[in-house]
């Protein structure tokens, strides 16, 4: 009895509860992407200081192809050492240089890149052309994120005078410059790779990388050779403070800085709260992939369309974020510009219960697992997502991990688990990348293992568009494919967001929640 599309995207919720019994009650959070309360500084930038960072999770490597270089995986220590080479402004939806004064195309497919004059890495040697490309072919060939795509795009790269870069892709790619204002625009003096296993932190970063204590902090200083000036900043410590809500606590109160958030509920109170932030709305801000491997349960669709039908947003939510964030298991926001405006998969416990009884009679044991952290609130979670999965007649076992970093390493690298939970985090900017990279049948960031043709044709035409209005009718494809192959649980849409203290000025917002300090200072 496996459900069609139509059944199960078109389809309104069977049996969700009514408002007040796990549905969301709370008055309706604005997540889209803009500054809030951040005033220009008058006067010049106060010379000094120490900024305390608190990182969303630790970057147990420096190197770009091993952390995942984003805002809430460690990407921010990486930035402040490599820089990028180009910068992602989320509130104009706009790309302008960095360590490259442009980037430019006339077609989408070949793009040529400009250098600035006389950038060097920390070890003195030359950020020309050569540079740039081997520093890209090591990300690549290292299986960076998204290196796949890139891999796969990437036709040539030639540097055609010291300070220009030809690259030619081999179809249009309307956001290709996303990927350069990333990891693979962190760029790696030839020393840092030379020697794969001492692997060296070497850049042309604002900062030089000083020292790492796991578990605790790491700290960068001052590069008094940065191409545009010495920062303000004598040093920033990048710190470990365990939940989000613990990081946003401290910082109300003065012991850090700056923090990344990601949790519906602290994002909910960060946005309504007066604080200085950077909100970036995502969609799939929180959602479950399920193991499609062979071996796991997952890999039987039935199994698949039994979990997405027995669990219900509303209440893990209500369970986990007291109700924060967007309920939907839709892949894109209902107020997502990319939305096809279809209706969501419903909750429909019955008919959970009818596909795994079908699993179970052709040998499935009904058992399966379901990954979380040990905070209050994802253990809340957990059980929430128990009690709904035995409900329809699975035998859950939860397992929870300490910490994000730990938590990255089960589902990105060992791959271990049967449903995990996690933020796919969808940006506005960038829908192709993250479908194609999330779902692609051979992206290294495919962490369920899912494996569709159509849904790998799908995702490639999106890749050339440009205006979301051009989308409507592959998203509503896209949105059709993802309810019946139910590779994950779309759980709420809501925002990623970066806050600081009315002291802290001139940090510059990038892709992925990447923060730049460059230009940062703290006033007296």
């Amino acid at each position: 009895m496996l459900l069609s599309a139509s059944a199960l995207v078109v389809t309104g919720c069977a049996d969700t509860p009514a408002e007040g019994d796990g549905g969301q009650d709370a008055a309706k959070v604005d997540y889209s992407t803009r500054l809030l309360n951040a005033e220009d500084a008058s006067g010049d930038p106060v010379q000094g200081g120490t900024l305390r960072v608190a990182e969303y999770s630790e970057a147990r490597t420096l190197d770009p192809t091993k952390t995942y270089p984003t805002g809430t995986t460690g990407g921010n220590v990486m930035a402040a050492v490599y820089d990028t080479l180009v910068r992602y402004d989320p509130v104009e939806d706009e790309f302008e240089g960095q360590l490259a004064e442009s980037l430019e195309s006339d077609d989408l497919s070949t793009w040529t890149l400009k250098l600035r004059e006389g950038v060097k890495f920390h070890d003195g040697t030359a950020l020309d052309a050569e540079a740039v490309i081997g520093s890209i072919e090591y990300y690549a060939a290292s299986y960076g994120m998204n290196a796949a795509l890139l891999k796969q795009e990437i036709t040539s790269l030639t540097a055609a005078d010291a300070q220009t870069v030809e690259i030619k892709l081999a179809h249009p790619w309307a956001k290709f410059p996303n990927m350069l204002a990333g990891g693979a625009g962190m760029v790696l003096a030839p020393a840092a790779y030379k020697n794969p296993k001492a692997f060296k932190p070497i850049g042309a970063g604002p900062f030089t990388f000083t020292s790492y204590s796991p578990a605790e902090k790491t700290v960068v200083t001052a590069n008094p050779d940065y191409w545009d000036g010495r920062p303000a900043l004598d040093a920033i410590e990048f710190v470990l403070l365990g939940a989000d809500s613990t990081a946003y606590e401290t910082m109300e109160s003065g012991g850090v800085d700056v923090t990344t958030l990601r949790g519906p509920e602290v994002v909910d109170e960060a946005i309504t709260s007066g604080s200085p932030a950077m909100v970036s709305r995502v969609s799939m801000a929180n959602n479950f992939w399920i193991n499609n491997r062979k071996g796991f349960p997952g890999e039987d669709k039935r199994v698949r369309q039994a979990i997405a039908l027995a669990i219900d947003p509303a209440i893990y939510l209500k369970r986990a974020a007291g109700g924060a964030g967007d309920a939907t298991k839709l892949l894109m926001s209902e107020d997502s510009v990319w939305a096809p405006g279809v209706e969501p998969m419903p909750t429909d416990t019955k008919a959970a219960k009818k596909l795994l009884e079908e699993a179970k009679a052709d040998g499935y044991d009904g058992k399966i697992s379901f990954l979380a952290r040990t905070d209050q609130a994802s253990q809340a979670g957990a059980l929430a997502v128990q009690a709904m999965l035995e409900a329809a007649g699975f035998e859950v076992k939860l397992e929870l991990l300490q910490n994000v970093a730990d938590q990255v390493q089960k589902i990105y690298v060992d791959r271990d688990f049967d449903i995990a939970v996690v933020a796919t985090s969808i940006p506005e900017g960038d829908l192709f990348t993250r479908v194609a990279s999330s779902m692609g049948s051979t992206s290294a960031l495919n962490v369920s293992g899912y494996a569709s043709p159509e849904m790998d044709k799908l995702a490639q035409e999106l890749q050339a568009v440009e205006d979301p209005a051009d989308a409507k009718e592959i998203m509503t494809q896209i949105e059709a494919l993802w309810a019946e192959d139910a590779p994950g649980v779309g759980i709420s849409s809501g925002a990623l967001v970066n806050a600081w203290n009315d002291n802290v000025h001139g940090l510059e917002p990038s892709t992925d929640s990447l923060l730049l300090f460059s230009d940062a200072w703290i006033a007296k």
